[in-house]
């Protein structure tokens, strides 16, 4: 796959990580239109500091963006600042930029500070191989516990022209909906100004990657960046309708492979909460379901355990009344109207065993609704996650 117009990319290994790429580049070779979203977790790491400052400061403008894996650079302090500034400052001598023209994103172990002398001396590798085709190796380069790498892509008509988004992304543990939820970076060539471009990034990630969970913790390095080369050459006032549309899918396929490659994960639930008093009260019940443990768990046995469903909707302080809630699994109506609904446990079951297990609830209260999709929770977690470090 090559990236839009105006953009290149490269992975290499800096020996952060044992014997894997660990150094990703991406180059807007003329510069490029920046918006991002970031964890809302206070124990915001060095590289989301560093870069959502240097976004204010350049006016929504990037060049440069450098990901490491293997470390996260978080809850570091002083010295963690210290090392990524140098990484940027050597990132602008390279490519020969403002220094707030460079983003950063760091992932993996938290509390250990970036080995900055290896990313900074392996960058010239990483500028020497740019490529239009580099999407590959960047996106094997960002990954940590991920099975594997995470791409999409989409086009649109933006003011008669055709165009183009990419999309690259990392995450499958540490996976909770509170802004973004993983590292994710998606290019395009339209010509967007910063802050149009902010309001659809917006738009996209509340209904993607801040609809998704794993094992209910939000990373302290989470980041959603976007970039506009604007070599479509559009007007800038052309109307965004299909370029949202191809970015909210763009969005919805990275977050669907996120969720898919949760650590352990061997199925995904696709929760719809629909007549809701509010769009929060659809979104209290989604996610009290999509992090309960014991729906997580039943989920992995493929049990149609659906009190443990309505006991998490029960307690996540949306406001109905149990006796207009109705529950179904894809084709089976499992209560309704607060009462149990005569099925077969064996079809319930066959539901609970797919790849996708799609559940509805409806809470008889309202018109809003919500969607969230969540992995299941196995043995293979908490093997991953007891292991992380060793």
């Amino acid at each position: 796959m090559k990236l839009p117009r105006g953009f290149v990319a490269s992975g290499v290994r800096a020996g952060i990580r044992k014997k894997r790429p660990d150094l990703g580049l991406i180059l807007a070779e003329e510069g490029a239109s920046a918006a991002a979203v970031f964890t809302r977790n206070k124990f915001q790491a060095a590289p989301v500091l560093l870069s959502k400052s240097a976004l204010k400061k350049s006016g929504g403008r990037v060049k440069a963006v450098v990901v490491n894996a293997g470390c996260a650079n978080a809850v570091t302090g002083n010295e963690g600042l210290a090392a990524a500034k140098r990484v940027r400052t050597r990132t602008a001598e390279l490519v020969r930029c403002d220094e707030n023209e460079v983003f950063l994103a760091s992932t993996g172990v938290i509390g250990v500070v970036l080995p900055d002398n290896k990313v900074r001396t392996s960058l010239p590798d990483a500028v020497n191989r740019l490529s239009s085709g580099g999407i590959d190796a960047f996106s094997h380069a960002i990954l940590t516990t991920d099975v594997g790498p995470k791409v999409a892509q989409a086009t649109f008509t933006l003011g008669g022209k055709r165009g183009r988004l990419v999309g690259v992304a990392k995450g499958a543990g540490m996976i909770h909906p509170n802004m973004a939820t993983m590292l994710a970076f998606v290019m395009t060539d339209a010509n967007v100004a910063p802050v149009t471009l902010q309001r659809a990034l917006r738009s996209s990630v509340d209904q993607s990657f801040n609809a998704i969970s794993v094992d209910g913790d939000t990373s302290t390095n989470d980041c959603v960046l976007l970039l506009a080369s604007g070599k479509l050459g559009n007007e800038s006032r052309a109307d965004l309708a299909d370029f949202q549309r191809a970015l909210d899918a763009v969005c919805r396929e990275l977050a669907w492979m996120i969720v898919r490659d949760g650590e352990g994960a061997t199925r995904v639930m696709e929760i719809e909460v629909h007549g809701a008093k509010s769009e929060r009260d659809a979104r209290l019940a989604a996610h009290a379901v999509a992090t309960s443990p014991l729906v997580k768990t039943a989920l992995h046995g493929g049990d149609p355990n659906w009190g443990r469903i309505l006991a998490a909707v029960g307690r996540s302080g949306a406001r109905f009344s149990i006796k207009r809630v109705s529950l179904s699994a894809g084709p089976i109506t499992l209560v309704r109207d607060g009462q149990p609904a005569p099925y077969r446990e064996k079809d319930a079951a066959r539901v609970f065993s797919r790849e996708r297990v799609p559940l509805r609830v409806d809470l008889g209260a309202g018109n809003a609704r919500a969607v969230v999709l969540a992995s299941d929770l196995g043995h293979d977690y908490v093997s991953l996650n007891a292991d992380y470090r060793s």
